[in-house]
């Protein structure tokens, strides 16, 4: 369906994979380098479901340490993990590799490369974000499964070193690029989960079908279209194809000058 660009009134990104770089790059390497089948870990994450820990930080059920515990616990769940990779493979029609017996994933290291990873904006995101800002006619929100509930003056110093967090798990810096900044862990709720979306639009005084939404994860843009979203997917490397693609659906130059950061 074809949207008319006035009739949209938001603009609503996600944070990691969008905004700054993706965490699946960390998950990438850390898989390499202790010689886990690609994307393995991943597809345990997602195939816990709502009671994972991934899943509980994200909707802040869980704090730091004992989501350590928990996710490394449940990544480290072969019986489950090789089968839901069996599954995945056969999905995608690609041969299964030997998969192991044995998993010890540290969960703390895995997340801490994640948070380091995804300290670093994208440029081509983040000069769009500044030109529809001074182009004044869209709302700006940010809709992420995020962990800002999560407390930060309780823990030592060495631990937000060790995650990039010496500015919160959310820094000011971030928040200021949006009118809202809707994080799962505050609302108690996550992508795709369709209230999430819901209670985005309600707190902005939209409807879904006046938003589009800039996602990395496909699972995640289904949700928001069967709600009436406009929809826009951010694979890893394809930030500038996507603000293209937002450009045209605005009407308006996000990409005439050079990306500062």
């Amino acid at each position: 369906m074809a949207y008319i660009p006035f009739k949209l009134k938001a603009v609503v990104f996600d944070i990691g994979g969008v905004v700054v770089r993706s965490p699946f790059i960390a998950i990438a390497r850390y898989e390499r380098e202790h010689r886990i089948p690609e994307n393995y870990l991943n597809c345990s994450i997602v195939a816990r479901g709502s009671e994972g820990a991934w899943q509980k930080f994200e909707r802040g059920e869980l704090e730091l340490f004992p989501f350590y515990e928990a996710f490394s616990k449940d990544l480290s769940d072969t019986v489950n993990g090789n089968r839901w990779y069996q599954d995945y493979c056969k999905r995608k029609g690609i041969r299964c590799p030997e998969l192991p017996d044995v998993l010890n994933v540290d969960g703390r290291e895995l997340f801490g490369m994640m948070m380091r990873e995804s300290a670093h904006y994208d440029p081509y995101i983040l000069q769009a974000i500044r030109c529809i800002r001074a182009a004044g006619k869209h709302k700006i929100i940010a809709l992420t499964n995020n962990f800002s509930r999560t407390p930060i003056t309780p823990l030592p110093h060495s631990e937000l070193e060790f995650l990039g967090w010496q500015d919160g798990a959310i820094t000011n810096r971030l928040k200021a690029l949006f009118d809202d900044f809707c994080d799962s862990s505050t609302l108690g709720t996550r992508k795709p989960e369709p209230r999430f979306y819901l209670l985005a639009c309600e707190r902005n005084g939209i409807k879904p079908d006046e938003a589009v939404f800039l996602d990395d994860i496909k699972l995640n843009l289904e949700a928001a279209k069967e709600l009436g979203m406009e929809t826009i997917h951010v694979p890893i490397g394809g930030t500038l194809a996507a603000v293209k693609t937002l450009e045209k659906t605005l009407g308006l130059d996000l990409t005439g000058r050079s990306p500062k950061l």
